[in-house]
């Protein structure tokens, strides 16, 4: 069986360059904030985004408990924002949409947000960087910000300046699937 998890991490890896400047637009509980400081070690930087004071806190806990760098800064504002924030070309952005874990789910990252962040994303890309979107079919929202960036991703950017992909488990319609964006 795949590993979805896995599979995100293989993905992501080979474009996290050490001491490289990283995204986390959608922070949440701050798992892949800690693995994105420690890929990027001591010298990179990783800035993660969350409209949520909830997600913030508890990033705080699990930066502190997996032992990350402290080369995080933690941004209390959606992740359409992010050129308000980040200066640097990034090498990798990563997206987990959806809702905050172990919440309540009344509040979800919405499409028209997030087609924004995506948009920004790829344009902060540097060479050989990729923006890696993790997309929740199985609610409404999550399914309709789906379509649209499938919609918009695939006739927005060259092939010859960007690979676009996807992978989904087609026998399993409400599972997860990965949006890749891999700039030449």
């Amino acid at each position: 069986m795949i590993d979805l998890r896995k599979l995100n991490k293989d993905l992501l890896l080979p474009h996290i360059k050490p001491g490289g400047v990283v995204c986390d637009f959608t922070m949440g509980n701050g798992h892949d904030t800690a693995w994105l400081s420690k890929a990027v070690g001591e010298q990179g930087k990783v800035y993660a985004f969350d409209v949520q004071q909830a997600a913030i806190e508890s990033t705080k806990i699990t930066l502190a408990k997996e032992g990350a760098f402290p080369n995080c800064v933690l941004i209390h504002d959606s992740h359409a924002n992010a050129l308000q924030y980040v200066h640097e070309k990034i090498c990798a952005g990563v997206f987990n949409l959806g809702y905050l874990p172990g919440s309540d789910k009344k509040i979800t990252t919405k499409r028209e947000s997030t087609l924004t962040a995506v948009t920004t994303a790829v344009s902060m890309l540097d060479n050989d960087g990729i923006v890696f979107i993790a997309v929740y079919p199985g609610h409404e929202e999550g399914r309709l910000e789906g379509q649209l960036l499938e919609k918009t991703l695939s006739a927005k950017y060259d092939r010859k300046e960007y690979c676009v992909s996807s992978f989904k488990i087609i026998n399993s319609p409400d599972s997860p699937y990965f949006l890749i964006i891999e700039k030449k």
